[in-house]
């Protein structure tokens, strides 16, 4: 597995062709809820296992915060450790930029993946307008390496969440 970020043409196409068979022909995401503004100024990240695109998330700067949003992994490589790969990956280049706290708003069935990457759930569960149920997770960087911070999550330590 490699991931990168997506510069190029190329492999910005190869994130949108993932996107759309992830979230509008998988989840009936309507097109127009998909793309926004945003994709012209975030960073795209592509993973691929060989030369196959497999998945892909982007990240928005919001001052010093990272929002980490449309994380799609294709189903073939679903349960493989490509997700959580991705999101170290990410979370590892937003820590290594200065940002100091990273939020996702997940989907709820995605909810306790993210929350072994060491994610608190905060406010109530609502619909983002595709008919989904999401929820804003927060997870603070403090310069700790993103495989460390889920460490400590998993081993109970206080406020930590357990999936």
């Amino acid at each position: 597995m490699r991931i990168r970020i997506a510069g190029d043409d190329a492999s910005r196409q190869a994130a949108f062709d993932i996107r759309r068979r992830v979230f509008i022909e998988e989840q009936d995401i309507p097109e127009a809820e998909e793309w926004d503004d945003a994709d012209a100024t975030c960073t795209h990240f592509l993973a691929t296992d060989g030369d196959r695109p497999a998945g892909t998330a982007r990240l928005i700067a919001a001052d010093r915060i990272a929002k980490i949003g449309r994380v799609a992994v294709l189903p073939e490589f679903r349960g493989t450790g490509l997700g959580r790969g991705l999101m170290l990956h990410i979370l590892d280049h937003a820590r290594t930029r200065g940002f100091t706290a990273s939020v996702i708003e997940a989907q709820v069935y995605a909810i306790p993946f993210y929350a072994r990457l060491g994610y608190v759930a905060e406010g109530p569960e609502y619909d983002d307008g595709s008919g989904i149920m999401h929820r804003v997770m927060r997870l603070a960087l403090h310069g700790v390496p993103a495989d460390e911070n889920q460490d400590r999550r998993t081993r109970g330590s206080p406020g930590s969440l357990q999936a």
